[in-house]
């Protein structure tokens, strides 16, 4: 019979994984052309990638003017919008991302 391994030894290696850069981030976030609050967010969450992600994410920048099939199927109803695709859970944030303690902790990247 196995024995379980014990949660806090889970968190710990899903901890270490993510230093090592194991987990490769996808990324889209939906805008409306180029206004201030797009402009914010896509300038916020490419700081945040390069800061914490480096080398491990893909973004995507969609305006919804230009693509608008795009944000029908991802169910948008805001932008800016910032979509966490991988790793699940999926995960959205609404706004230009200013709020980067919170964003931090959505994308798993630092805990409370």
């Amino acid at each position: 019979m196995k024995k379980a391994i014990p949660k806090d030894q889970v968190k710990a290696f899903e901890r270490e994984s993510r230093k090592a850069g194991k987990r490769k981030y996808i990324l889209r976030l939906y805008v409306t052309g180029l206004t201030e609050k797009s402009t914010q967010a896509i300038e916020n969450i490419r700081q945040i990638c390069e800061d914490h992600l480096k080398g491990h994410y893909d973004l995507e920048v969609i305006d919804i003017y230009q693509q608008p099939v795009l944000a029908r199927g991802d169910q948008i109803i805001a932008a800016p919008t910032l979509i966490k695709k991988l790793p699940l859970p999926l995960r959205r944030f609404i706004g230009n991302l200013s709020d980067k303690e919170k964003i931090l902790l959505g994308l798993e990247l630092k805990t409370k």
